[in-house]
């Protein structure tokens, strides 16, 4: 069954509708035909989050709620009457979780549970639960597929694959109908610059005279961020994917270095780097290399990464540039 014929006319709940990769798949489901109900965090200032930056036009489409999926009360409103739950809405701050690490766990772990047992009492015919690959840590082979050991090497990852484990769970427990889906390093417009790509373009357009950085050596599998959600949505109807977890990633990996060389290269400003010791991690929670071995998620489904790195970061490019008022490229956003 293709994605557009599975989704068109259902309710779909999305938690985390406002992140960075929730709004991009609102926004996909809503010129699909799906009807959406987009869950965001409340706010007393009734903030939408990247949701804003949808066309009037797809935005007046839209159910938006506000609530905390730390709620389990609010999560089975949420969830009533749904078809199909894609559950994105997490803490995804790395060195922030040095931090408050229990609110990783509150969030992360417990409205994981909230969600998925709201979704079993309602019935919900499909659950796409959103991993990351930080549950790998460091490559211990390469490329890594779904078989590889996990690795918390922060308290973030480790959250995280509580979060998986309980998904997991619920469908060998209950048959609850779950899909867990671990993404590489998307990127892409509308993205904050606590991630690395916006990070470096926020800077290096706002003519700043260095490029501060923390380690240069770590690899990372950047993917646009519409291949994560045509994977996502492709996944997610994809019965032969019940109760598995599928990778999605490009399968190439670039340092960061070298990308900020190639961002560089892109906005025509060849200035020095400084490392700033702030933003590298303890040694034992560094992530050396994450490249993904994505032959599962393409045998399973159509589905196959399309945007070279070249062509996302000219968009990244426009976008940052369109946008200098959500970035503080003096500040470390962690």
């Amino acid at each position: 069954m293709s994605s557009s014929s599975w989704y068109s006319g259902a309710q779909v709940l999305v938690t985390g509708a406002g992140g960075f990769i929730g709004s991009h798949l609102v926004e996909r489901l809503v010129l699909g035909g799906a009807r959406v109900r987009a869950m965001v965090r409340y706010s007393a200032r009734a903030d939408a989050g990247n949701l804003e930056f949808l066309p009037a036009p797809v935005r007046t489409r839209l159910e938006i709620i506000r609530g905390d999926i730390r709620d389990p009360h609010f999560l089975l409103h949420a969830c009533e009457g749904a078809k199909v739950v894609f559950h994105l809405a997490a803490l995804i701050g790395i060195p922030y979780s040095y931090h408050a690490p229990t609110e990783y766990v509150a969030t992360n772990v417990a409205g994981t549970v909230n969600v998925l047992e709201a979704a079993r009492r309602h019935k919900v015919e499909r659950v796409i639960h959103t991993s990351t690959s930080e549950s790998y840590g460091t490559a211990q082979y390469r490329p890594i597929d779904e078989k590889h050991p996990l690795v918390a090497q922060s308290p973030y990852a480790a959250s995280k694959i509580s979060a998986d484990k309980l998904a997991e769970s619920y469908h060998c427990s209950f048959a609850l109908p779950v899909v867990t889906v671990r993404p590489f390093n998307t990127y892409g417009p509308r993205q904050s610059a606590r991630a690395v790509v916006a990070a470096i373009l926020s800077q290096l357009l706002s003519g700043a005279e260095y490029l501060t950085l923390g380690s240069l050596e770590p690899e990372r599998d950047l993917t646009y961020v519409d291949d994560t959600v045509e994977g996502l949505l492709a996944l997610g109807c994809c019965d032969a994917a019940v109760g598995k977890t599928v990778n999605l990633g490009s399968g190439a990996a670039i340092s960061i270095g070298d990308l900020a060389r190639k961002c560089m290269a892109f906005t025509g400003r060849d200035v020095p780097i400084k490392i700033d010791a702030t933003r590298i991690r303890p040694q034992k929670s560094e992530v050396m290399a994450l490249v993904s071995d994505n032959r599962l998620a393409r045998s399973l489904s159509s589905w196959q990464p399309r945007v070279t790195l070249e062509e996302g970061l000219q968009k990244c490019v426009a976008f940052v540039r369109s946008h200098p008022e959500m970035y503080h490229p003096t500040e470390y956003q962690q």
